[in-house]
């Protein structure tokens, strides 16, 4: 068996055998990767934090592309919720770990493939010791304190970060915490208030968008380690999509010689505590503790007071296409008409208010009681997903 190797750079050590050379035949053949670009594939480190909606193409792609050594964390299971975008999971993957599904369609798309899994949440406790054995990592997460934890984590460990977001028809793209380059804090210095920016699985995200911006981030992962950080990538641009309007616009970002993480003078030497950065004050506490203290109202409360035909006014701040997928027959108005539309309701009636899963209503029941409702208001325990869960198990859940 022959073998080729490289004659420069970290690939010097590679080889590729002849499989190997067949499998990437059409790399091998553009001038632009060659040999010598396969072999820096190869012998590649690349962390890909997630193994949903964009860590699916992303690995998927880096993994056909022959990059040697792919790490992935995450700690989720498979949910059938997950199917319609995260690509790399299967009907019958559903319960499983998410790191397990993924593993075996990976190392069957490449068995040459080294595999490294991380059962984990990625933490202050751990980013780094995960990072240092890496060349890039790629944030593929979906929530703003790790977010701000991987861009920390990256510029402390002099990592780049490929980074993603998605929302319905959206998503940007850039490449991060590179030497010269722009990082995430420069571009928000401040998260957002809690709940301001609804996730995924409130606010809904089209299927194919994770898999197109997980592409870019491959693309980018690939030209970094062919090329390293030159003007063609995304450093110092953020790529904005619309897959609604198939749009594509760019933005030029700069490095903030006052950003409080790769500036000159940095004020963040060490990791901290994100959840508290972002205004999470622990998962254990209801988003209703958050806005206001509120009482909450367990559902099978609420199926027997309704049983009673109790005196009771079921309100749902959903929207008009979450209802038609389910519904408790309340009250629609959806939480953005809630002020111009109290005028429906009963100041002085007792209330209970649902959403999907207990968030929106809560910040609904905020809004009331600022309007000046006197009556008693319920938070509903868990939403409508709750009462799919222990009331009426028919009920399709979404």
């Amino acid at each position: 068996m022959t073998t080729a190797t490289s004659a420069s750079g970290s690939a010097a050590t590679a080889t590729l055998n002849n499989e190997e050379v067949l499998r990437y035949s059409r790399h091998l053949i553009m001038p632009e990767v060659g040999m010598e670009g396969q072999l820096k594939l190869k012998a590649a480190k690349v962390l890909c934090i997630g193994a949903g909606g964009l860590g699916s193409p992303l690995a998927l792609y880096l993994a056909a592309a022959g990059v040697g050594t792919l790490g992935m964390v995450d700690f989720d299971v498979v949910d059938y919720s997950n199917l319609q975008r995260q690509i790399l999971h299967h009907t019958p993957d559903v319960g499983r770990k998410k790191l397990d599904s993924a593993g075996d369609k990976l190392l069957a798309m490449n068995p040459f493939l080294h595999l490294k899994k991380y059962d984990t949440m990625l933490t202050s406790a751990n980013a780094l010791d995960l990072f240092k054995e890496y060349d890039i990592v790629a944030d593929g997460t979906d929530n703003f304190a790790t977010r701000y934890l991987v861009n920390d984590a990256c510029v402390l460990s002099g990592k780049p970060n490929v980074y993603a977001s998605i929302f319905r028809f959206e998503g940007q793209a850039s490449v991060f915490g590179t030497k010269d380059g722009p990082c995430y804090r420069c571009l928000y210095p401040e998260p957002p208030p809690p709940g301001l920016v609804p996730s995924c699985a409130e606010g809904g995200v089209l299927g194919i968008l994770p898999g197109l911006l997980g592409v870019i981030q491959a693309t980018e992962v690939i030209k970094l380690i062919l090329n390293g950080e030159t003007k063609d990538s995304l450093i110092g641009r953020l790529l904005l999509v619309d897959a609604f309007a198939m749009k594509f616009r760019e933005l030029k970002l700069r490095k903030n010689s006052e950003c409080p993480v790769c500036g000159t003078h940095p004020t963040v030497t060490g990791l901290i505590d994100y959840n508290e950065f972002c205004g999470i004050r622990g998962e254990e506490k209801p988003m209703s503790a958050l806005v206001g203290g509120m009482p909450e109202m367990e559902v099978t409360e609420l199926k027997r007071r309704v049983d009673a035909k109790e005196d009771l006014f079921v309100l749902d701040v959903r929207e008009p296409h979450e209802y038609q997928i389910c519904n408790l027959h309340g009250h629609l108005i959806p939480l953005g008409e809630i002020e111009k539309r109290a005028g429906e309701l009963d100041p002085a009636r007792e209330m209970v208010v649902h959403c999907k899963a207990g968030v929106r209503s809560a910040k609904a029941i905020a809004a009331l009681q600022q309007l000046g409702f006197t009556g008693k208001l319920h938070n509903l325990k868990g939403g409508i997903m709750a009462w799919a869960d222990q009331v009426d198990p028919t009920m399709p859940k979404y």
